[in-house]
């Protein structure tokens, strides 16, 4: 149950990791509320272990907000980013996440 408290309502992180292509990369998505109730989406992504870039959009509604995060989330994990805790089936060895591109 969210705290009432937080102005984050949905977190997500995800992480891509290829030792064969030395790829170590994470992408955090969030939907948050300011003092003034305006909702935002903020996404944060770079290889792991570093601070990364970041980019808020501005919605007019959390729902409208929530749906651009689920255009995110699927395109991320075509591009074969999984949820942090492994909760995700690994993406068909078909798919070409060479396509993806940021942000």
């Amino acid at each position: 149950m969210p705290d009432a408290r937080s102005p984050i309502t949905r977190h997500l992180v995800l992480h891509r990791i290829d030792p064969e292509q030395g790829v170590r990369r994470f992408y955090s998505l969030m939907i948050e509320r300011d003092l003034f109730r305006a909702v935002h989406l903020v996404r944060n992504w770079d290889r792991s272990g570093t601070n990364g870039q970041e980019l808020v959009e501005d919605f007019a509604s959390e729902d409208e907000a929530g749906q651009a995060l689920q255009v995110l989330i699927k395109a991320n994990r075509w591009c074969g980013y999984r949820d942090l805790w492994g909760r995700r089936e690994p993406r068909d060895v078909n798919e070409n996440p060479s396509s993806c591109g940021r942000p």
